[in-house]
């Protein structure tokens, strides 16, 4: 199907002009978009500290909190493409605000939780309303950026996760041990309540303060406009490959290799995330302030892989390579953080999951400049949601895996010798199916391949 021409440029306009303009929507739509992330972070992982107290206060095992902990993903799996399909009828905006408030009134209600159905079903319903934020920031940033564009941004947007867990991990501990007992609350409950409450206060400021489209950006001039029309639209005529309906996409192979490609990835972030402090607790650090500063150190390093690995993707205009070996670099952590609970080396603990920490979490972002290749319209928008809503089934199975497994054997270093082994899994798909994009062309927009994944 012909694929009509680019808008018009103004006559007078330059790269060095666009550029400009990239770079001021940049700094208009990232900061809110990572602000709401880092908060949806928190509240996502706040229960991996929580836990410390929450399963002796309640007298819960390991295994109820591996099931609570995972059933957040069911909720998401569920909900998460009617979300994004949602956002694309009705605008980033209204969704947002929408996600924000009700995740955040379930994170309140976490801390009132007595009995074990309680934590299954509020971290559900924690999924269901947080479903389609992550695929629905992505989609946004379509809607603004072309694709050579697009991978440092994501990878600014999606450093949130680790900026949530860098900041968040002392933050919990102090306002643990700062509340306990306080108005006859246990400190876990404060937790949920105290970070509960931002979220919902920042879905209602979305209304105010994202923008749909470009079009309808009064912050942007005509010409400013124009600047983004013509690199989306040109773009779109170069890519005119890709595959438009949803329908098409589900039934395509592509799909389906991605969606393994980062579940594989997504098992061995799930274990940071969720197991990270009980992993420090285990390698000899007991005291809850300490573990709050050693994930803090250790989810920096994963902020720094994100964007070092986000710069160089978009510098060599590449994705394979730079997914594959992150992804091979946080199956490696993992590796070498078993060998080092086994040889009883707390330091050894900390510097092997900060590796993996780097490598897993800096592959995430590249990977998300993959789909956008041989997707878009509707079949973007829902593919994006499903390859996330699928493959975030990870973090389902995951803390149930490493909970069961420590329950039987107590220890942790078997489940991690496996969950590596499964992230490994991400770099051979990557490397033997997906193909070599071509070299950027003059102008900075990025031609493909038409990226069929596998032959």
């Amino acid at each position: 199907m012909p694929h009509p021409d680019p808008s018009p440029l103004p006559e007078t306009s330059t790269l060095e002009d666009r550029n400009r303009t990239f770079k001021r929507v940049v700094l208009r739509i990232l900061p809110f978009a990572t602000l709401i992330y880092v908060l949806a972070w928190l509240d996502r992982v706040n229960v991996g500290f929580a836990k410390l107290t929450m399963l002796d206060n309640l007298g819960w095992n390991e295994a109820i909190y591996g099931a609570g902990a995972g059933i957040f993903f069911l909720g998401y799996f569920l909900f998460e493409v009617p979300s994004n399909l949602l956002l694309q009828k009705i605008g980033a905006p209204k969704t947002i605000m929408r996600i924000g408030i009700g995740w955040g009134v379930v994170s309140v209600l976490m801390a009132f939780c007595t009995e074990a159905w309680h934590f299954y079903v509020l971290r559900f319903l924690q999924g269901a309303f947080e479903a389609g934020l992550h695929p629905g920031l992505i989609l946004y940033l379509t809607f603004w950026l072309p694709a050579h564009r697009r991978s440092r941004a994501i990878a600014i947007f999606m450093s949130a996760s680790p900026i949530a867990l860098l900041v968040g991990s002392p933050l919990a501990a102090y306002i643990m041990t700062s509340t306990n007992g306080m108005l006859g609350a246990a400190d876990w409950q404060w937790l949920f309540m105290i970070e509960g409450f931002p979220s919902i206060i920042l879905g209602i400021l979305a209304v105010f303060v994202m923008t749909a489209k470009p079009s309808s950006a009064k912050w942007l001039s005509k010409e400013e406009q124009a600047h983004v029309a013509y690199e989306l639209d040109k773009e779109s005529a170069e890519q005119s490959h890709r595959e438009h309906r949803f329908s098409a996409a589900l039934r395509s192979k592509s799909v389906w290799i991605l969606i393994l490609t980062l579940f594989c990835i997504i098992t061995g972030n799930a274990t940071l995330s969720f197991y990270g402090p009980s992993l420090i607790t285990a390698a000899g650090f007991t005291d809850i302030t300490s573990v709050g500063w050693i994930m803090s150190g250790i989810f920096l390093f994963g902020w720094i892989g994100m964007m070092v690995n986000g710069w160089l993707s978009d510098r060599r205009q590449e994705s394979r390579w730079h997914t594959a070996c992150a992804a091979a670099l946080g199956a490696l952590g993992l590796i070498l953080a078993a060998i080092a609970q086994q040889a009883a080396s707390p330091v050894g603990v900390v510097l092997a999951l900060a590796l993996s920490a780097a490598g897993t979490m800096g592959s995430i972002p590249v990977f998300w400049s993959l789909p956008p290749r041989f997707m878009s319209g509707t079949a973007l928008a829902a593919g994006l949601a499903l390859i996330n809503s699928i493959a975030n089934l990870a973090g389902y199975f995951a803390p149930q895996f490493l909970g069961v497994i420590k329950t039987t054997t107590g220890v942790y270093s078997t489940g991690l010798y496996i969950i590596a082994a499964v992230e490994s899994i991400a770099v051979v798909l990557v490397l033997l199916c997906i193909r070599k994009q071509s070299p950027g062309i003059p102008g900075g927009v990025n031609a493909t391949i038409p990226s069929e994944i596998g032959s």
